[in-house]
């Protein structure tokens, strides 16, 4: 058997290549949109993938299946369970509980594990040729290391009301299939650390059941579903706004993009013309160089591993938006930006060439502890806590107004423009974006604290609860 696990950092997202050398076949368990990747993957090792799977419909990500059936010409096995909402609208065969799919030697037994979703399926590995005890559970945002799918994203994310106490209590009942497996057998999920399809998962790819049973908080309620439910719905991140789009576009047909597009590089003019008729821009670079001059109404969004996240945030799908992004770093974010399905970039300019616009830029005022704790008690003052509510529950400055980033531009109305504006997070990141989204709404007698929470605890500055 030929097995690989390709993780992308920037969504925390597991994807599987499984393939049975012997008759030189494969599968693709949840791929991602650029999915160049499996194809050298296959290639490399003799393999041709016959096969495409999916867990469920994603929230966090375009998925790359049609893609790669359109390339290999490979069949789609896709969820047929949870109801008529969530059938796929394109050719596909349909899994019910306890199917099979034959890879060659290798059997894939279907598993109906609903709770994160009604479709969702668990998918149990069996190498024929070796045994007749199943080996690996690939369990899509069912089980994590150390936690669980949410089951929230329903309502949150696609608006329907009522779901998630209903997918939590279907959630405990999938948990009692999952403890019944023997413990040796190894669990692949389809996310990590970092991901927002859980609150606190574990940052190696895989475990076993049974040390699920032993670690994992959800499988330590025996049969106290109440607690259980409770537990499972409190605290829960916010939801990312782009996941209702990603929700959509994951079961229709729509616009393939098979190849990792080329952006052009736009000259001065051309950008001068876009830039006057109010396009959004995207300035990729650091927070540091961000700061120090910066095209008034560009929004900064770092390319790091949030960036994914933070461009489904705020990018309007409907909307076309220019990149400032270092030549070398271009084809990184063009990827992080198909993965989610943002493929209407017009094309870039490189940061190096920013004076040679003819557009004066601006700098941030970035102040340091000591400024930042004297605003402590200063009534002429507004402290604006731009990180998730858990954070800000768990611990944050005196007087400090919580208006996280994700949802920032709706709710203006709560900040105070008589007043001087001064902004953290927990290490300056979030912060940064919520200047830039301030500045482009108008509001521009603000301060950064880019140092944040971090630093403030390192200096015992004062919190409450």
């Amino acid at each position: 058997m030929f097995f690989q696990h390709i993780f992308e950092s920037s969504l925390a997202h597991a994807s599987y290549l499984i393939g049975c050398q012997a008759k030189g076949v494969a599968i693709v368990i949840d791929p991602k949109r650029d999915v160049d990747t499996y194809l050298e993957i296959a290639q490399k090792n003799n393999l041709k993938i016959t096969h495409i799977a999916e867990t469920h419909i994603h929230a966090d990500y375009l998925s790359g299946s049609l893609e790669l059936a359109a390339l290999t010409g490979a069949k789609l096995y896709l969820s047929d369970e949870g109801g008529s909402y969530w059938q796929y609208a394109f050719d596909h065969i349909g899994l019910k509980h306890h199917d099979e799919i034959n890879v060659g030697n290798l059997v894939f037994q279907v598993l109906h594990t609903p709770g994160h979703t009604p479709e969702s399926l668990s998918f149990l590995l069996i190498d024929t040729p070796a045994t007749d005890a199943p080996v690996m559970l690939f369990t899509g945002d069912f089980v994590f290391v150390g936690d669980i799918g949410r089951p929230d994203l329903l309502e949150t994310a696609a608006g329907l009301i009522g779901t998630k106490e209903v997918g939590a209590h279907h959630m405990f009942a999938s948990l009692k299939i999952f403890s019944r497996l023997p413990d040796y057998v190894q669990v692949w999920p389809a996310h990590g650390a970092g991901s927002a399809c859980g609150k606190s998962l574990g940052a190696v790819p895989s475990t076993t059941v049974g040390y699920e049973k032993i670690r994992n908080w959800a499988l330590q309620f025996g049969d106290n579903e109440g607690g259980f439910i409770q537990e499972l719905l409190d605290g829960q991140p916010e939801t990312p706004k782009y996941f209702a789009m990603m929700k959509k576009l994951n079961k229709i047909n729509r616009p393939l993009l098979t190849e990792v597009p080329i952006y052009k590089k736009l000259d001065h003019q051309k950008f001068l013309t876009y830039y006057d008729s109010g396009v959004t821009i995207i300035d990729t670079r650091n927070k540091a160089d961000f700061a120090k001059g910066f095209i008034p109404n560009s929004i900064n969004i770092q390319n790091n591993k949030s960036f994914s996240n933070w461009a489904g945030w705020i990018l309007d799908y409907e909307k076309p938006f220019l990149l400032i992004v270092e030549e070398k770093q271009l084809e990184d974010v063009t990827r992080k930006l198909m993965r989610i399905g943002l493929d209407q970039a017009i094309g870039f300019i490189d940061p190096q060439t920013l004076s040679s616009c003819n557009i004066p830029l601006k700098t941030q005022q970035i102040i340091d502890f000591e400024e930042m704790n004297h605003a402590l008690d200063n009534s002429n003052i507004q402290i604006l806590d731009v990180r998730n509510k858990s954070e800000f529950d768990e611990g944050h400055l005196p007087n400090a107004t919580h208006l996280f980033v994700g949802t920032l531009t709706d709710n203006l109305h709560k900040i105070d423009q008589s007043k001087d504006l001064y902004l953290h997070c927990q290490s300056g990141d979030r912060a940064t974006i919520a200047m830039s989204l301030l500045y482009r709404a108008g509001i521009k007698n603000v301060k950064n604290y880019s140092h944040a929470m971090k630093e403030w605890k390192e200096k015992n500055g004062k919190i409450v609860n």
